[in-house]
């Protein structure tokens, strides 16, 4: 099978050198920054589960509802949690004229907890804002 070879350096993604392989030929339907961008895509998702499985759950990532209708709910609450976060660590990231990718959601979550648990804690640190990352 005959397969294109791509070499490109794309800025938004950690400014190194990728390679990609792929069945796509021409470059006129297919260019390479936008395919090599692209490759990086469906890892956004993979991400997402782990921020919330590692990050916001936590060690012990055990639910607590009992019924398939509250194992639902609890769900949903998480996957909005992890919303809440990466849209505040967005709006900072667009105050900041910042890739949002490169500000730390774990930094972030420290923040959140930080707040909920001591809701004068990011003054007291001297943080500004909700997301101040340094």
């Amino acid at each position: 099978m005959p397969v294109r070879g791509i070499e490109c350096t794309i800025p938004d993604v950690r400014d190194r050198l990728h390679r990609l392989i792929t069945t796509r030929h021409d470059p006129q339907h297919a260019p390479a920054v936008e395919l090599t961008a692209l490759y990086h895509e469906p890892w956004e998702t993979e991400t997402a589960y782990d921020e919330i499985k590692t990050h916001i759950l936590g060690r012990d990532p055990t639910l607590c509802a009992k019924t398939p209708t509250l194992v639902r709910q609890e769900m949903e609450g998480l996957v909005l949690a992890h919303y809440a976060v990466r849209s505040s660590l967005h709006e900072a990231a667009l105050a900041a004229n910042e890739d949002p990718d490169r500000l730390s959601f774990t930094l972030a979550i420290q923040v959140v907890r930080r707040q909920v648990q001591n809701p004068g804690a990011s003054a007291q640190r001297g943080v500004t804002g909700t997301f101040a990352v340094k």
